[in-house]
């Protein structure tokens, strides 16, 4: 292996200056933008979002007007064991989640995921997660 290669650079080059005249190095009236067009012009730039003429993006889509736009945000909520352990119930579906607050109440789909632990025993109402279903049969609980 090269000694060259383990070696610190000590050459800083400056980039070269734009639009400085054809003395400078680097391009004359055009300056790297090429000849002519849009792009070439002074403000000749376009917005992000511009998409060539076409309808834009957010012309295409619908207007989903009111508060219930943003139920469909987050359409199932994710229910653990710990916050099951957690519960007074012993009877766990959506109207005692919600009763606890444990979810939020606009949530209208639940399922239980195998995160945490589960000591007491439940009776399950709603979906549940092939790991969470081991770990409430385990706890002596029972899903219907």
């Amino acid at each position: 292996m090269s000694l060259l290669n383990h070696l610190t650079s000590i050459v800083d080059r400056s980039a070269k200056r734009v639009g400085r005249g054809y003395g400078s190095g680097k391009g004359g009236h055009t300056s790297g933008r090429g000849m002519k067009g849009q792009r070439s012009r002074e403000g000749g730039k376009r917005p992000l979002w511009f998409e060539g003429g076409q309808l834009p993006l957010t012309k295409r889509l619908p207007m989903l007007r009111g508060k219930g736009r943003f139920n469909v945000v987050n359409p199932t909520a994710e229910v653990t064991l710990g916050d099951i352990e957690k519960m007074k119930a012993k009877i766990i579906n959506l109207e005692t989640l919600k009763e606890e607050k444990v979810i939020n109440a606009r949530f209208r789909k639940v399922k239980v995921v195998k995160t945490g632990q589960l000591i007491r025993k439940v009776t399950v109402e709603i979906p549940v997660s092939a790991g969470a279903r081991q770990a409430i049969e385990n706890a002596g609980g029972l899903i219907k």
